[in-house]
């Protein structure tokens, strides 16, 4: 994972981690394959829903986004960041080992995971396909996951 992903996503090391451990009070996972066309059509309003979350001091270390190639190997994976000029991190699940602990769903599968210290995680969100524009979207998960701005 390069530098970058990990100050992002609040690690320390550059050891496997799960989902609780980001430092955020939501995050949002993409299930996608770089050989899906849906996943290819809709880069571009992903990646427009990480640049909105960003420029959002109110939301920028509240929501993460991170995306899972299901069935990608790395250089499947390097390969689609690379060619839709992704900026989240991007992880390969080549043996599935993700993409059977989420059901298989489809892609693109978006879910929204809400990180409570009390609760733990708790999934507010989970819908198979794209989304019809970055903003509508993040309304979307910030009522649903009940964050404030």
């Amino acid at each position: 994972m390069q530098q970058i992903h990990h100050q992002y996503l609040g690690l320390s090391s550059d050891q496997p981690f799960s989902p609780g451990q980001i430092k955020a009070q939501v995050v949002i996972i993409e299930i996608f394959s770089m050989y899906c066309p849906i996943c290819q059509r809709e880069a571009e309003k992903v990646n427009g829903l990480f640049r909105l979350i960003q420029s959002r001091p109110g939301l920028r270390e509240k929501i993460k986004l991170i995306g899972i190639g299901a069935g990608n190997s790395d250089f499947e994976v390097g390969f689609f960041r690379e060619k839709y000029n992704i900026e989240f991190p991007l992880f390969s699940d080549a043996r599935l080992f993700i993409h059977k602990k989420t059901g298989e769903v489809r892609t693109p599968h978006f879910f929204g995971l809400s990180l409570k210290k009390i609760d733990g995680i708790q999934i507010f969100y989970s819908k198979t396909g794209g989304f019809s524009d970055p903003e509508s979207f993040l309304q979307t998960i910030i009522k649903e996951s009940g964050i404030k701005e």
